[in-house]
């Protein structure tokens, strides 16, 4: 029976798709479209006051392509902030054009493969908190992909021992390594919160990197005989500053 590895857990994560009701919104009076970004604008600000004391981080993108008009992404130490993130934002005036499309829910972790030979203080580490309750790069671009591992008679990701998953895996990561300062990436884990098992998101400031990273992985074994993959959703990233101009008529 294969072993199960361990992991080390940071923050909580939600991707949040909206498609924005324009239609309705063509309809509203200047002054009710401006009360309502200014009160959306104020419920920026609130977030960024919790990334700044670090407690948590957040990005909005302007998805590329039809299947939602904005993605925001939150990381938070529990499930229940980001419900209320949630809830807070379908309370705004602006909420109600924004119609909730697809959403996933996930849990940042790091796989500890050799827990023993790292230390008990591994998980205590600067790069390791890091990586656990990281502030989302501001980078131009976002792409969004969930995944999960085959479980199929002749390729079974969960029957393989671990010594040969760590291999893989280690393969799997220097490919990435190559993408350095050109892409950076979060992992979270969903097995048991969402459809699908892990899902990644990307940041680069040249779209392009998506494209060529994610195509050069798949010639990697770990990819080629075990992964499936979701939706990919691309976004462009919206800052605050550039919000009024978003929902400017």
């Amino acid at each position: 029976m294969a072993e199960a590895v361990v992991t080390v857990d940071g923050w909580s994560a939600l991707h949040d798709t909206r498609t924005f009701d324009w239609t309705s919104w063509k309809l509203t009076s200047p002054e009710e479209r401006a009360a309502a970004v200014s009160e959306f604008k104020e419920l920026i600000a609130k977030w960024e006051a919790v990334e700044e004391a670090k407690e948590g981080s957040h990005s909005i993108y302007k998805v590329v392509g039809n299947k939602a008009d904005l993605m925001f992404v939150f990381l938070r130490e529990t499930m229940d902030e980001l419900e209320t993130i949630k809830t807070e934002i379908n309370k705004t005036k602006l909420g109600d054009y924004l119609i909730p499309g697809y959403s996933y829910v996930s849990i940042i972790e790091m796989t500890m493969h050799n827990p023993m030979d790292q230390g008990n203080d591994r998980e205590l580490s600067p790069y390791v908190k890091e990586r656990l309750k990281p502030t989302m790069p501001k980078w131009e671009h976002a792409c969004f992909y969930p995944m999960s591992r085959r479980r199929t008679p002749d390729a079974n990701w969960f029957e393989i021992d671990k010594e040969e998953r760590t291999n893989l895996l280690y393969e799997h990561g220097l490919t990435g390594r190559k993408y350095a300062g050109k892409v950076k990436e979060i992992i979270t884990g969903s097995i048991g919160l969402d459809e699908w098992e892990w899902c990644v998101t990307l940041f680069a400031h040249d779209p392009l990197q998506f494209k060529k990273i994610v195509y050069e992985m798949r010639f990697d074994e770990v990819t080629t005989k075990y992964a499936e993959f979701g939706d990919f959703i691309v976004g462009n990233y919206l800052p605050k500053e550039n919000v009024d101009a978003y929902f400017a008529l």
